[in-house]
């Protein structure tokens, strides 16, 4: 029996997922979730395959979602947004340069791994990205030379933020990204806080420019560390939310849609915050 009925951030190959749009609404489907969210990188582009796939599941609904990248000093907020017009042209046109970033970014990994004798084809890593490019395509690529066993490995050595073939890409501020969710009538929830050094510092900042939640039950997070966040979440009137954070990269003990989630009284709340915001 699924443990938990609700999942708000899954990824799909749109993103740097290794499920399609459909495959992916499928599994959750068939683990019987009621609500997910769709939570690609800088991409809404599985929205509507999406959303067609899940009219074979009635008990299922899709929150439309991205994910954004953020520069801090000396690390990096990531945003999630949740029920975003992601028709808004201007919205479209920002996340395809974000992309674009990305396409930049991985190039330059690329030949900083090949300077240190683990050469990978980019035209390879084009062919794993069935939509924005992104580091878990790299480790594919290294995964399939042979370099390292998992995905998550390449993470650790070379393409995390300390790593030997990291490099940087634009990112927007924290509160610029809460600005750009909510201009398009999206619900901005900070992202695996846990990853985030002293993360209570930026709370201020981004509540007063709209942040309404923040991830608490997250893939990976011990018992104390929710109970923390839960405290944290009440005490700074944010919802708490999270999810498994879904990539299908086929990692041991990798998290699935239904290990972690809020209660479906958090979608809810986040469904009737959604729904004042549209009656404005």
């Amino acid at each position: 029996m699924t443990a938990v009925k609700v999942d708000l951030h899954l990824h799909s190959t749109c993103s740097d997922g290794r499920l399609n749009p459909t495959q992916l609404v499928e599994l959750v489907g068939g683990k019987q979730l009621s609500v997910m969210a769709l939570t690609d990188h800088d991409s809404t582009d599985g929205m509507v395959e999406a959303l067609e796939a899940v009219i074979k599941f009635p008990d299922l609904s899709i929150i439309p979602g991205v994910e954004l990248s953020t520069d801090v000093p000396g690390n990096e907020i990531h945003m999630l947004g949740y029920f975003i017009n992601y028709n808004d042209d201007k919205f479209q046109s920002t996340l395809h340069k974000f992309r674009e970033g990305r396409i930049g970014r991985a190039q330059e990994m690329v030949s900083k791994l090949a300077n240190l004798g683990l050469p990978v084809r980019w035209e390879r890593v084009l062919e794993l990205a069935d939509g924005a490019v992104g580091r878990p395509h790299i480790a594919q690529a290294m995964v399939e030379m042979g370099y390292i066993k998992y995905p998550q490995e390449a993470f650790v050595k070379y393409l995390g933020r300390e790593g030997l073939a990291y490099a940087e890409r634009e990112k927007l501020t924290p509160a610029d990204s809460v600005a750009l969710i909510t201009g398009v009538g999206g619900i901005p929830v900070l992202a695996h806080p846990r990853e985030v050094d002293n993360v209570e510092q930026y709370i201020p900042e981004l509540k007063e420019a709209g942040l309404v939640g923040i991830e608490v039950y997250c893939a990976g997070y011990s018992p104390k560390e929710v109970i923390q966040l839960e405290t944290l979440a009440n005490k700074e009137g944010l919802i708490p939310c999270g999810g498994s954070d879904y990539h299908a990269l086929g990692t041991p003990g990798e998290y699935l849609p239904g290990d972690v989630g809020p209660s479906l009284g958090i979608t809810d709340e986040l469904y009737a915050i959604a729904k004042q915001i549209n009656l404005k």
